[in-house]
């Protein structure tokens, strides 16, 4: 059984700054990345240890990589469901803490 996402109004707000192409993009890899099995780390997901996120969460938070955008999430698992606090753009000299 799939988990439900949930786009919190952050991320959405973050989310209608990027081109249309980018918004397609990125909620096109939620869905593919997150519905199954979203806190199994991968080479684009992994778990934030000991960050201090400016946003609301419930720890632990993940971050979910898709180009140059993080999309930080966590995770419900007795709802089965996933909270999608942030989605920002990486540069390519930043770090996650810088943009976080």
């Amino acid at each position: 059984m799939p988990y439900e996402i949930v786009v919190h109004e952050l991320a959405l707000e973050e989310l209608e700054s990027f081109r249309a192409f980018d918004q397609r993009r990125v909620l096109a890899e939620i869905r593919i990345q997150l519905a199954d099995q979203p806190t199994v780390p991968t080479r684009r997901r992994k778990c934030l240890i000991d960050l201090t996120p400016s946003f609301e969460d419930e720890l632990p938070v993940w971050e979910l990589r898709v180009g140059p955008f993080r999309v930080f999430y966590d995770v419900a698992d007795e709802e089965r469901c996933v909270h999608i606090r942030a989605v920002r753009r990486k540069q390519p000299l930043q770090r996650t803490e810088d943009i976080v």
